[in-house]
């Protein structure tokens, strides 16, 4: 496909490629990537965005049959080996606020099961990025599945979607995991960990899963279909400023494309200057050090960006964890060079292309095993 001018991307963006050190290390994944776009929204969103696939090889029918990409169902979630070895008197403990969505929850009357641990929202009242308005009658749980739906607001320009927040946040060291399946769409799709005051987070799953777009100029988005984005990012809220690593390897690829069936994605926060990725229970990038955590020292303490004073704390903060789809400003109100992939009204006549489906999220910490 033509990718936008990386070039002109990277200069827009102001991304900064991370320099490697002796106490920083970064493992790429295994098959050679192009650089290619990553962006944040104004409001400390991190931006990937799956495309609306006309495709003929795509299942006709979007996301609803279950692509069994992992082999695991709800059923044993709580028993799947975590793909983390821990040291030695310790061991993996289940959280309780995991949820496997093995109930019923209709979209506008969730009920109690679902009210236990989540909310239908945003952490704040922020309503999105881009075209995205979040709407708390949208999502929805029935035949063991979270459904996370998009539409067009009739009469605007803006696209209805669901998001979710876990009432429990999570710090360093724990282990998250999902079992997903993305959207036919050229809308986000994420599970993504942030922390209250918007200044850090996670993500362990953002992708755009279609391989066509309608409102593109050229419609081939096969590049994205590819591709998971695993990335975290340290903000300045005022003025607002975002660091992310930029190095090829934040987009994994190994061939699959990945709105055909269920995966697994999850991360390891071990420390503040250490992430793990995982998908479909295989180590695909380690994300290591100061230099490679935190660069332009966003997270100081005191005068945060100062690169003369170094009190930086990494990713240390407690974060929420969400659940959402998303359209994003730099694909649907592209700058000069980037190219227009936001969905068309046919396109999200199609609900099935345009749900997001999540079998379970599962949370373990580790603890003495003595």
């Amino acid at each position: 496909m033509k990718i936008f001018n990386i070039a002109l991307l990277f200069t827009f963006l102001g991304l900064v490629v991370a320099s490697c050190s002796s106490d920083t290390t970064v493992t790429e994944d295994p098959v050679s990537q192009s650089d290619t776009p990553t962006d944040e929204d104004s409001d400390g969103e991190a931006e990937d965005d799956p495309d609306m696939d006309g495709d003929s090889n795509d299942d006709m029918d979007g996301n609803m049959d279950d692509g069994m990409g992992d082999d695991t169902s709800s059923t044993d979630f709580m028993n799947l080996p975590v793909p983390v070895q821990l040291d030695n008197g310790m061991e993996w403990e289940f959280q309780d606020f995991s949820d496997d969505f093995e109930y019923e929850a209709p979209a506008g009357n969730l009920g109690s099961e679902f009210d236990a641990n989540w909310y239908p929202r945003y952490h704040n009242a922020w309503l999105g990025p881009g075209r995205t308005e979040w709407d708390p009658t949208f999502p929805y749980v029935t035949n063991g599945m979270l459904h996370i739906p998009a539409r067009k607001k009739q009469g605007t320009d803006k696209i209805n979607m669901g998001i979710i927040t876990n009432k429990t946040r999570i710090q360093y060291p724990v282990y998250i995991e999902t079992r997903a399946k993305l959207m036919n769409s050229v809308l986000a799709n994420a599970a993504w960990l942030l922390s209250p005051d918007d200044t850090q987070e996670i993500d362990f799953l953002e992708a755009y899963g279609a391989s066509f777009s309608e409102s593109a100029s050229n419609p081939d988005h096969s590049w994205f279909a590819e591709r998971i984005h695993v990335s975290h990012h340290v903000f300045i809220r005022q003025p607002f400023t975002d660091w992310q690593p930029s190095d090829s390897g934040a987009w994994y690829r190994d061939g699959t494309l990945w709105r055909e069936e269920f995966h697994t994605y999850g991360v390891y926060w071990r420390d503040p200057w250490h992430l793990e990725y995982y998908i479909d229970g295989q180590l695909v990038r380690t994300v290591s050090g100061r230099d490679q955590i935190d660069p332009v020292f966003h997270t100081n303490s005191v005068n945060p960006g100062d690169t003369s004073n170094d009190t930086r704390t990494g990713l240390s903060k407690e974060m929420d964890i969400i659940i959402d789809a998303e359209d994003h400003e730099w694909r649907s109100n592209p700058q000069p060079g980037f190219e227009l992939n936001t969905p068309t009204d046919n396109e999200l006549a199609n609900e099935a292309n345009n749900t997001f489906l999540v079998d379970w999220i599962r949370i373990f910490k580790p603890v003495s095993s003595q």
